[in-house]
């Protein structure tokens, strides 16, 4: 059959209604499609790029960009000559936003949470310093919810509302909290602005929000905030339910589930960049060689340290948070809360440890518990948190930075010497990670984690300067996303990868050497150690894995021991 045919009742010839060859509709696709190919692609495309990618001739594809460029839809940038998008597209954006039916993107999400989780499902709005549940989806149970549609709570005590409050710019999360009186609705309430503070950086680090009777004795949640285009929080969408039937361990279990909610309701109107995408685990028969020597459940086990001195490994659960004292021998630990994110622990010469919580740098007693603060060398970005941190062969601490929400380019990397004063050695990173040094002391490694990169600098052990960043690795996205990393004796580099269930060898060249597959989808570091340091411990991560992820990889969050028959070097200790 033919395509239906319009027939124009002015009496002009009959053109085809839809199809490539209507007038006009052929440019209009192609022009679309234009639009489309730069959209999709990390940077500004070059006239060249595009002819190659679309096949349009030459003449055609230069009179459709002049066109678009006309028009705001697309850019043309004279200093790199490359095409990117207009002003005009985002100007359109706006626009949608504006009239974005929350409800009506959020109600498929409602009744797929409440089908999977057995409990009422909530859609809440920030409304002053409360939340407006704004819609609800429940099942039959025998104890039900008394406020639903139209009833509010208070935001500091909910789930829906610390969600959104996480996610508000820091001036504006200021400004609601400056006056606020937080009224104690029951013992387990935050009423201490500080601490709400505090809670509300780990909230928006982790991606979701747990209220355990804090609104209500019995009644427990877990909601993630709905984004819109400029990442500001529209609505949240939460689990309620009794605390018997949500439990911590399921609330946390849960919290991918109304991320990923939260996520498809923003994306009825545009995708978000940040994937939940794992890669399938590797098939074969789990490895001889690697084994779980310390289970545990860390949300984000990393920073691990090897101590010779104490022959105990050093870790830290960035969002517990918490620092542990682990014995490898014994299989067992010891954890010790501290009040903020935490990035690392390591031992100091004269006793004690450095640490980095939020963006300071700190020194901690773990038999005291005591805490002081050495640095704050993020003073002016309220919004980062150190990550990982190493010491070089001369004591001097090293620690990468990023924001708490991950917004691209705004970690440094900071030296922090034995004598207390820091200095900013670069900058520019998405998520500053992993660090090491080559056994010559010539080469730094620094890791960028969201850039899917390891940089190597040229390292100055003398005056613990660097220079000539360039890339040593670039990890393809299907190989998870290099994380923590170390040095062996012979300037091999093994690097963990998130995502990818795995540790990979470098050769010095940057080639691999080797890949050792894991039983769980989310290595976060590595360290040598032991009595010969020939094993390689690696620390793991359950956040953000969903309930069926965490049937196959049960033992996330551990730390896992590779004997690599491999010499490694011991990371030094802070000289300060």
């Amino acid at each position: 059959m033919g395509k239906p045919q319009l027939s124009a009742s002015t009496g002009d010839k009959d053109v085809e209604a839809d199809g490539p060859s209507t007038p006009g509709v052929q440019a209009l696709t192609r022009g679309i499609q234009l639009l489309d190919i730069v959209a999709s692609a990390p940077k500004g495309l070059r006239f060249t790029e595009l002819l190659e990618q679309t096949s349009v001739p030459k003449g055609t594809l230069h009179r459709l960009l002049q066109a678009l460029v006309e028009e705001h839809l697309l850019a043309f940038d004279g200093r790199d000559q490359t095409y990117r998008l207009g002003a005009r597209l985002f100007q359109w954006a706006h626009k949608v936003w504006d009239d974005f039916d929350l409800r009506g993107a959020a109600q498929p999400e409602l009744v797929r949470l409440r089908d999977l989780t057995g409990e009422a499902i909530r859609l809440g709005v920030m409304d002053g310093a409360s939340v407006l549940y704004i819609d609800q989806s429940d099942v039959p149970q025998p104890l039900r919810l008394n406020n639903g549609v139209g009833s509010r709570a208070a935001a500091h005590g909910s789930g829906l509302g610390k969600a959104m409050l996480a996610h508000l710019s820091l001036e504006k999360r200021r400004a609601l909290l400056a006056d606020a009186h937080l009224e104690g609705l029951t013992p387990n309430t935050i009423i201490d602005v500080d601490e709400l503070i505090r809670q509300l950086d780990l909230t928006k680090a982790r991606g979701y929000a747990v209220s355990v009777d804090e609104q209500n004795m019995g009644i427990s949640s877990v909601a993630a905030p709905v984004l819109n285009h400029r990442g500001e929080p529209i609505g949240a969408i939460g689990i309620i339910g009794p605390s018997f039937r949500l439990p911590v361990e399921r609330l946390h279990a849960l919290g991918r589930e109304v991320i990923e909610a939260a996520r498809r309701t923003s994306g009825n109107f545009g995708e978000f960049a940040m994937s939940l995408g794992i890669q399938p685990r590797p098939l074969g028969v789990d490895r001889a060689d690697v084994r779980c020597v310390i289970p545990a459940s860390t949300f984000l086990g990393e920073g691990p340290h090897w101590s010779e001195r104490d022959k105990k490994l050093y870790f830290v659960d960035i969002l517990a948070p918490a620092v542990y004292t682990g014995d490898t021998v014994k299989g067992t630990y010891v954890s010790m809360p501290v009040p903020e994110l935490v990035g690392f622990i390591i031992p100091r010469t004269r006793g004690g440890f450095v640490t980095a919580m939020h963006g300071e740098i700190r020194g901690i007693d773990l038999p005291s518990g005591s805490i002081t603060t050495i640095s704050h060398p993020e003073a002016d970005r309220p919004g980062n948190r150190f990550n990982d941190g190493k010491c070089d062969r001369r004591g001097r601490l090293w620690a990468g930075s990023l924001a708490i929400d991950t917004a691209p380019d705004q970690g440094r990397l900071w030296r922090l010497d034995p004598d207390g004063r820091a200095f900013e050695m670069d900058r520019g990173f998405h998520v500053s990670n992993g660090m090491g040094w080559s056994p010559d002391d010539k080469t730094f490694y620094f890791a960028d984690t969201a850039k899917q990169l390891i940089y190597a600098y040229d390292f100055d052990i003398d005056s613990g300067s660097i220079a000539n960043r360039r890339v040593f690795i670039s990890v393809p996205e299907s190989e998870g996303k290099p994380d923590g990393l170390t040095v062996d004796a012979e300037g091999f580099v093994w690097a963990a990868h998130w995502d990818g269930w795995c540790v990979t060898r470098y050769d010095p060249d940057g080639k691999v050497d080797r890949v050792i597959n894991l039983p769980v989808p989310r290595p976060t570091s590595c360290v040598f150690g032991g009595p010969d340091m020939q094993t390689l411990f690696v620390t793991t991560a359950r956040i953000r894995l969903s309930a069926a992820q965490l049937t196959e990889a049960p033992l996330s969050g551990s730390v896992f021991a590779i004997d690599t028959g491999i010499k490694g070097l011991q990371d030094p200790m802070f000289a300060g």
